[in-house]
C-alpha cells in the first residue's frame, strides 16, 4: 500500500533535474532515492508534494546538500557509497503521482525506504529554507 506523504519519508521516485526540463525533458533518466520535504493537503482536495533527490555525487558546497550517514542508509536498505540529499532543487508533483516507483523487496514490493531522522531533516529543511531566501534553489514542477 502506497504510504501518506510525510516529511522524512524516503521513496524512489522518477526525478526530473531542473537542467533536464530546461533541456525539454519530461521524465527523469533514471530513478532514485528521494526525500519528500513537504506534504500540503488542502481540504477537499489532492496533496501537493515536494521532494529532495538524493545523488552520489558529491556537492560543491556545503549549502548544496546534507549527507546521509551510512548507518541510516543501511537502516533504509540503500547501498554503502557516499550520499547526499540535494538542497539546490525539488520536484513538485501530486501525490501520488505517475513518477512514484515501488521498490522491490523480496517477493514483495514496498513503496518507501523509511523515515530520515529528524536531526537530518532539520538539517535539510534549514538548508533549502536559506537556499530559496537566497534565490539559490529551484522548484521542477510535475504536474504543469
Amino acid at each position: 500500500m502506497i504510504p501518506d506523504p510525510s516529511p522524512g519519508l524516503v521513496i524512489a521516485y522518477s526525478y526530473l533535474w531542473n537542467g533536464e526540463q530546461a533541456e525539454g525533458r519530461s521524465e527523469g533518466r533514471k530513478d532514485r532515492p528521494v526525500v519528500v520535504v513537504l506534504a500540503v493537503r488542502k481540504a477537499g482536495e489532492s496533496t501537493i508534494v515536494y521532494v529532495a533527490p538524493v545523488t552520489h555525487s558529491a556537492p560543491a558546497a556545503e549549502r548544496d546538500a546534507v549527507v546521509i550517514p551510512l548507518p541510516v542508509k543501511r537502516r533504509l536498505g540503500l547501498d554503502d557509497q557516499p550520499s547526499w540529499i540535494v538542497a539546490t532543487e525539488v520536484n513538485r508533483f501530486t501525490w501520488p503521482g505517475p513518477d512514484l516507483r515501488p521498490i522491490p523487496h523480496g517477493e514483495a514490493v514496498r513503496w518507501s525506504y523509511g523515515l530520515l531522522p529528524e536531526r537530518i531533516m532539520t538539517a535539510l529543511r534549514q538548508r533549502i529554507g536559506r537556499n530559496f531566501r537566497d534565490s539559490y534553489a529551484r522548484i521542477v514542477a510535475r504536474d504543469d
